[in-house]
Order: structure tokens, then C-alpha cells, then sequence
């Protein structure tokens, strides 16, 4: 021991300045021995950290001395007990509450079987109660409470026998059922009622399970119960006290709450007296709606488990017949985080404006004969939803008309694309349909910054299904995480489009590419084309060497980047990926290199000019002296002919004589 510390003392005293996990790290030098103890009142205690299991804890960001704040880091060693960490440094109001608790009482009293922080959330390896592995996990709550409140505990021996089977009977409740069979972690857990760590007995009158809280901790959940029982039991209440309404334990005994068999009281049949009768119609504004409901069909449905009452809640046999002005059905009793996306999204929105465009619910995934998405026949079965959308979205139809008219064409766009090829040619089922990238129920603007499509968003969304891509992506020049810039960055859909996005190897895109790198990089695209490579390109050869081949496509990055494809290590094999005999001297080759900068290639700017200036001058010389010349050749060639002429003459007149 004595040794450990002098090894802290040297550390510290010779490092004066450290950081955060460099000052956690002197700490882990000793403590993550796991032979490291001390001894207190005659028990050996293990002072072992793991280091691995701490810096993946919620707590990974701050220093040890923060939390142990009696350590002296100038007087090393430091004592072998510390105090107690107080936790109410950073978490006051949850100190609070449980010093004032039932817990907190008992543990202020010495009582040894009262719980201390520590005791639900752990030391050293503490994680957020959103991680699934966390004690404090809703998942996991039951659990933890039952370490001390399920039978055969010590703590149990010491409670009534009602505290003894609350576990026991949570298991078997509405709520356990919900939890552990179904996994839903939105049921209740003993925090739910009791909370975390303001537990009070129920006399107690700040108790959440006080006579007088009752109701208000139970609507944290069950919202609106109030007007359903209300219209259950026609305003008859079973009251020991004139206009008191029961709370709600006094009919849902706690922890033992069952299933409420309302289906016994609104059966199926009932309901289908009337509406099995194929004739049964309404008039709602001048329109006849049908109000038969095909019962097999019901009973094949996704919903066949359920009953009619579950989902048309709003009845009450004090109206003849029972359904009379029951209103539409709220599908968020069931669905409340489909419900709560839709509300916010363009659809919802609309809807609640009253367009009666505006698909709801029912526009999508039908009334009684809803099926499983999994289910071929279904309209959200992933083949069927581009059909879906097209309902709406295809040009001409109710929402294409009132949408911008660069958008008209998405749903042919989409049924060319790679996607939509993919989808309904080749019957790929994980390839991309609307859903994926605009969500199943929160579609919103791509203006919006929570949508999924939107411009920062984009990534993030194609990501789902091309991870690999996105992770090339998130280290290339592009990327946000790399380049600290106000320019424009380009995301997916600025090289491969939206709806209509093609296959990468085919000639068309290939050509694009250029087109799509100029946007941003005008000057570089110049001298590109000044180039072999540019030239050909723009005759139309597609194998010539474009952008991507060189750059990259996805992980594009600076040359000086040892893993960029440009690199000094790499270039010659991107080089023979086309030239297969290039080496060091071929790639020396100055691929953007242009006459035109005299800054960045001075050589080839002077070069260029001089002989520029050299063949003008050569042309301007023999051209002058050409045309100074002409006159003389003009000239001289008449004389010749002239003297040829009198050469031929002079003969014939001498005979002519004699």
C-alpha cells in the first residue's frame, strides 16, 4: 500500500498540470488492482475499479475528485478512509426527496437494510436509466425492488403480509403483464406509482400514493379516465358520500390490478345486430356512408384479438342504440407513439386543418380489415407502399396538384429508379420504399429540421440501409464532422437525387458526375476539361477517367491524408486501376495542372507564352515577308513571260524576210 502511494505522490508531484482522463488515470494506476483492500471495523474491503466499466458509465466524463472531493491531490498519500460521496452536489432534488423518504428515515436511523444510493444505482458503473442494461432501466425496476420487497427477503420478514406479495402480485397484474409479456416499457413499474426516490408512506399527505394523489398519479398515464368512466356508468356512482367520486384503488386494488372485462357488458354480437345488416347507412353532410362491417373479414384482421368496445370506446348503453354519437376512434389508446409523430407531421397537420385531402388512419392502413404490415395483401407491406403513396402523391392526383411542381413526377421517378427497381422488378423487399426515408407517420418538409429528409438529417436517414457508405462518408472532406465551414456541404441527394436515383455504373451517371462536382469545384471542373481525360469525356467516352475514379465517391479526402486514394502511398494504384503499367514517374503527372494560374505553375504559365509569343513572331516575320515579297514574284514572273514570248516571236520574223 504504502508503495502505491508513493507512486501517487511522485506522479502528481511531477505532472502540475493534467487533464480530465489523465488525472483519472493516476487514480486507475492503484485501483485497478484487484488485489487492492483496506480494512475497516475488521473487514477487508476491495477498493478495485474497472477501469473499462467506469468509462462506460454516465459518470465517464468527470473526474474522480469530484466525487471523492476530500482526497487532497498536494498530500499524497491520501487516507486510506474517505468520507461517504454525497451525491447531492449534482443531484439536489433527488437527494432531497430521498433523505425525506422512507428509505432516508431508516437510513439516517442506522437501520442496515435500508438502501443508499449506491444501493439501487451502483458505484462505479452507473448507467443512464435509458440504458437497457441499467439497474434503474424501466425493464429492470421490478427486479431491483424485489432485491428487498419480494417474499423470503430480509426486508420482507419484516413487513405485513400485503407489503410481502406486492411483487408477487404486480407480477400477475395488468401492469406485470404488460412489462413482462409484452415488453411494453410504457406500463407501470413500482417508480411509476411510488416514485424514485420521494417514497412516503401512503398516510404521508405529499405521499403519490396518498388518498388525495391517488388519482393524479394514475392519470400520468391513463389520461382522460375520468369522462370514460363517467360515460361507462352513466354518471351512477357507487358513492358512500354524496358527489364524491372513488378513487381509483377503491375498484383497481393496488399491484393486483386485473384486466376490466368490459367485453362481457358491450359484447360483438350486440354490435353486430345492427351493423351486420349490409343496408345500415348514415347521412353525415349530405353523404351516405355505409355502416355494415364484414364480421369474418373483422376476424382476420390484424385486430382479431380484439373486441368491438376496445377500439369504439365512446359507447354507453344510456344511448339507443349504445354507439349513438360515439365519435371517431381514438387509435391512440394503443398507438400513442404512431399518434403523437402524425400529429406533428405535414399529414396530421393538415388534417387538423380540416383538408380533406389529408390522409388519416384509416386512408392508409384501412378500418376493420387492417392487416399486418407483414402481411402481403396489406397496403403497407413494403411492395405495396410506393402503390400506397401513389394514391396521393401521383401526378394528378388530390395531393400532387397543390404540391410544387418540381415534385409532380416523384412517383415515376421513384419506379425508375434503382430503388423502385429494385423493389418491383427484381422483388427486393429491403430495398428503399417511401417509409424508409420519409417515416411511417412523422413525413414532414424537408425544410423542417426534425424531418428525415431534411438536408443535415439526409445522411443520417440513407445511413439506415448504406452504413458502410455513411461510414466512408462521416471521415471524407464532405462531411460536417470534418470540414468546420460555412460553405455548402453536399449530402446524398445532391449527387444521387432524390426519387429518381440511378444506378451508380451506368454510363448516364457517370457523365453526371462532372456536371455534379462543378457545382461546387467550377475552377478545378475548368482545368479538368482542359485535360485528356476531360476531353474525351466530353466526346462522350465512358471510360475515361472521371472525378470519383480518382478522388474516391464516398471517402474523399485532402492528399496529404496517408488514406486518401491521391496519396503519395496510394496514387500509383489508382493510376493502374486504368493505366495498369504506371509507376512513380507516371503519376507525376500534373492532372489539373493549367496554363492559365502563373501562381500555381509558373513554369507552365511562362513556358505557354513563349511559345505562344515565339510561333506568332514566326508567323508575323515569314508572313510580312511573305506578302513584302508577293509584288516582286508578280512582277518578275510577268517579265519571264513576256521574254518568253519575244524569244518565240523573234525566229519566225527573220523567215518571213528571206
Amino acid at each position: 500500500m504504502r508503495k502505491i502511494n508513493f507512486l501517487i505522490a511522485f506522479l502528481l508531484i511531477s505532472i502540475p498540470c493534467y487533464s480530465q482522463s489523465e488525472e483519472n488515470q493516476l487514480c486507475f494506476d492503484c485501483h485497478s488492482d484487484n488485489t487492492l483492500t483496506t480494512e475497516r471495523n475488521g473487514k477487508t474491503i476491495p477498493l478495485f475499479v474497472n477501469e473499462k466499466t467506469f468509462n462506460n458509465s454516465i459518470h465517464s466524463k468527470i473526474k474522480c475528485l469530484d466525487c471523492h472531493d476530500d482526497i487532497n491531490p498536494d498530500e499524497i498519500p491520501h487516507p486510506e478512509n474517505l468520507k461517504k460521496v454525497n451525491c447531492s452536489k449534482c443531484h439536489e432534488t433527488a437527494v432531497t426527496h430521498y433523505e425525506r423518504s422512507l428509505h432516508g428515515e431508516a437510513y439516517r436511523k442506522g437501520k442496515y437494510l435500508a438502501p443508499s444510493c449506491e444501493t439501487c444505482h451502483g458505484k462505479h458503473d452507473i448507467l443512464s436509466s435509458k440504458n437497457s442494461k441499467s439497474r434503474t432501466y424501466v425493464m429492470n425496476i421490478p427486479a431491483l425492488c424485489g432485491k428487498c420487497h419480494k417474499e423470503g427477503t430480509q426486508v420482507s420478514k419484516l413487513s405485513t403480509v400485503y407489503e410481502r406479495q406486492a411483487l408477487d402480485d404486480y407480477s400477475e397484474s395488468i401492469h406485470g403483464e404488460g412489462l413482462f409479456k409484452r415488453g411494453l416499457i410504457v406500463t407501470a413499474v413500482c417508480t411509476s406509482c411510488h416514485t424514485s426516490h420521494d417514497i412516503l408512506p401512503h398516510e404521508n399527505p405529499l405521499s403519490s400514493i396518498n388518498k388525495k394523489n391517488i388519482a393524479t398519479t394514475c392519470t400520468q398515464c391513463h389520461r382522460q379516465i375520468e369522462q370514460v368512466h363517467t360515460k361507462v356508468i352513466s354518471g351512477r356512482l357507487w358513492e358512500k358520500e354524496p358527489h364524491k367520486i372513488p378513487i381509483c384503488i377503491d375498484c383497481h386494488q393496488p399491484h393486483k390490478i386485473r384486466r376490466v372485462f368490459y367485453a362481457e357488458s358491450f359484447p360483438d354480437e350486440m354490435c353486430m345486430k345492427c351493423h351486420g345488416q349490409k343496408d345500415l347507412t348514415k347521412v353525415v353532410n349530405g353523404k351516405t356512408l355505409p355502416l355494415y362491417v364484414d364480421y369474418d373479414q373483422f376476424k382476420k384482421s390484424v385486430h382479431t384479438d380484439n373486441s368491438c368496445f376496445k377500439c369504439h370506446t365512446n359507447v354507453s348503453f344510456s344511448n339507443n342504440p349504445v354507439c349513438l354519437n360515439s365519435g371517431k376512434v381514438d387509435c391512440s389508446i394503443c398507438h400513442q407513439t404512431q399518434n403523437e409523430d402524425y400529429q406533428i407531421s405535414i399529414h396530421g397537420v393538415e388534417h387538423a386543418k380540416g383538408n380533406v385531402n389529408a390522409p388519416y388512419c384509416t386512408s392508409c392502413h384501412d378500418t376493420h380489415n387492417m392487416q399486418s404490415k407483414n402481411s402481403i395483401p396489406s397496403p403497407t407491406f413494403s411492395r405495396n407502399v410506393p402503390e400506397l403513396c401513389a394514391k396521393c402523391h401521383r401526378t394528378g392526383k388530390n395531393i400532387a396538384v397543390s404540391i410544387d411542381e418540381s415534385n409532380k413526377g416523384i412517383i415515376t421517378e421513384y419506379t425508375e429508379s434503382i430503388h423502385g427497381k429494385g423493389l418491383l422488378q427484381s422483388g427486393l423487399l429491403v430495398t428503399a420504399t417511401c417509409v424508409d426515408c420519409h417515416s411511417s407517420h412523422r413525413e414532414l418538409p424537408k425544410s423542417d429540421q426534425r424531418s428525415t429528409v431534411y438536408k443535415a438529417n439526409i445522411a443520417t436517414t440513407c445511413a439506415q440501409c448504406h452504413l458502410g457508405v455513411y461510414e466512408e462518408f462521416k471521415k471524407s472532406i464532405h462531411s460536417p464532422e470534418v470540414s468546420n465551414t460555412d460553405k455548402k456541404l453536399p449530402v446524398c441527394n445532391d449527387c444521387h437525387f432524390s426519387h429518381e436515383i440511378n444506378r451508380t455504373d451506368q454510363s448516364d451517371f457517370r457523365q453526371q458526375i462532372l456536371n455534379q462536382c462543378g457545382k461546387c469545384h467550377e475552377e478545378v471542373t475548368k482545368t479538368y476539361f482542359e485535360t485528356f481525360h476531360g476531353k474525351v469525356s466530353k466526346l462522350g467516352e465512358q471510360g475515361a477517367a472521371k472525378c470519383s475514379d480518382c478522388h474516391g465517391s464516398h471517402m474523399i479526402l485532402p492528399t496529404t491524408n496517408i488514406e486518401s486514394k491521391l496519396s503519395r502511398a496510394n496514387i500509383v494504384e489508382t493510376c493502374k486501376s486504368c493505366h495498369p503499367n504506371s509507376n512513380r514517374k507516371f503519376v507525376g503527372y500534373l492532372t489539373h495542372a493549367t496554363h492559365h494560374n502563373r501562381e500555381k505553375y509558373p513554369y507552365l504559365f511562362y513556358t505557354f507564352w513563349f511559345m505562344t509569343i515565339l510561333l506568332a513572331s514566326t508567323f508575323l516575320f515569314f508572313g510580312t515577308h511573305t506578302l513584302l515579297w508577293l509584288p516582286r514574284a508578280l512582277r518578275e514572273k510577268r517579265l519571264k513571260k513576256k521574254v518568253n514570248q519575244e524569244n518565240k516571236a523573234e525566229p519566225n520574223g527573220e523567215q518571213s524576210t528571206e
